[in-house]
């Protein structure tokens, strides 16, 4: 019951019309939706347009004596809808990409499915990591009245951080619209589990944003043949399996990417190394 969620104390641009407020003395809230029929106050007055003399219909406490229950208008709250409508709109878009396209492609990861990880502002844009059966990439959205609709795909752009600079391609949609992508990881078939490539995204978002990573990142010749080497084939038994590991298993284990692996080489300066793939102009995203 006292879950509040901030503080109101007369500051009327703090919340939006929509915001419930809830009395700190007795509980008594206030939602906008419903009015107050014990003062005479119409549905749809937000609470900033109650009158100055208006007091809680539970305890008569006056109005500076209510805090922010909830606030669906808040800017906060609106950011992550929006956030969560265009992430929506990128994962159906490339679901369809899977289901028409990408489906019964060899190199395909069947463990894994189509998801947006990490979604947060950056500079006013939404950024995170999308993962598909066959790709993980770095996403960038447009801002609020921006209009990316005119970019031209494959063009190559560089977005600094404060773990490195790295390179995005510019590409479209038909629901997402235009984007940018920093490829991290393409195929996808040194990931056992979805669950194992939904940690290693997060982790990436964490250190794009850490400034201690830029000397790893800028050493991009040097961590580009470590992680090629580390891509190497395994050993025949751990593909057949053998009687020591007749799953098959240990290599699996042996060639899956780490945290560090992934964030230090696919985001280091180049691309990430990526397989040769049936031309369907969405193995990249």
């Amino acid at each position: 019951m006292t879950r509040f969620e901030g503080s109101y104390l007369g500051a009327n641009d703090r919340i939006s019309p929509l915001a419930i407020m809830e009395c700190k003395i007795c509980w008594t809230p206030y939602d906008p939706a419903e009015g107050d029929d014990t003062r005479q106050v119409l549905p749809g007055t937000p609470f900033q347009a109650l009158p100055e003399d208006w007091k809680c219909p539970g305890c008569d406490a006056p109005k500076h004596q209510f805090m922010v229950r909830e606030d669906p208008g808040s800017p906060a709250l609106l950011a992550e809808q929006d956030i969560a409508g265009r992430t929506a709109m990128l994962v159906a878009d490339f679901k369809d990409v899977w289901l028409s396209k990408m489906r019964d492609v060899p190199l395909i990861n069947q463990a894994l499915h189509v998801e947006a990880i990490g979604f947060r502002l950056h500079e006013g844009r939404p950024l995170g990591v999308l993962i598909t059966p066959w790709f993980m990439n770095l996403v960038l959205l447009p801002g609020p009245g921006e209009d990316w609709s005119e970019l031209v795909q494959g063009t190559k752009e560089v977005i600094a951080f404060p773990s490195g600079d790295y390179e995005f391609l510019h590409n479209r949609r038909d629901l997402t619209g235009g984007y940018k992508a920093c490829s991290l990881f393409s195929p996808m078939g040194d990931f056992n589990s979805q669950m194992q490539a939904q940690d290693v995204a997060r982790a990436v978002m964490m250190a794009l944003f850490d400034p201690a990573n830029r000397d790893e990142t800028n050493r991009a010749a040097d961590i580009r043949a470590a992680r090629e080497a580390e891509l190497a084939p395994p050993p025949e038994t751990s593909e057949a399996g053998s009687e020591e590991d007749p799953a098959g298993t240990q290599g699996v284990r042996e060639t899956a990417p780490s945290r560090r692996r992934l964030i230090t080489a696919g985001l280091a300066g180049e691309p990430a190394p990526v397989a040769a793939m049936p031309e369907t102009g969405e193995r990249d995203g």
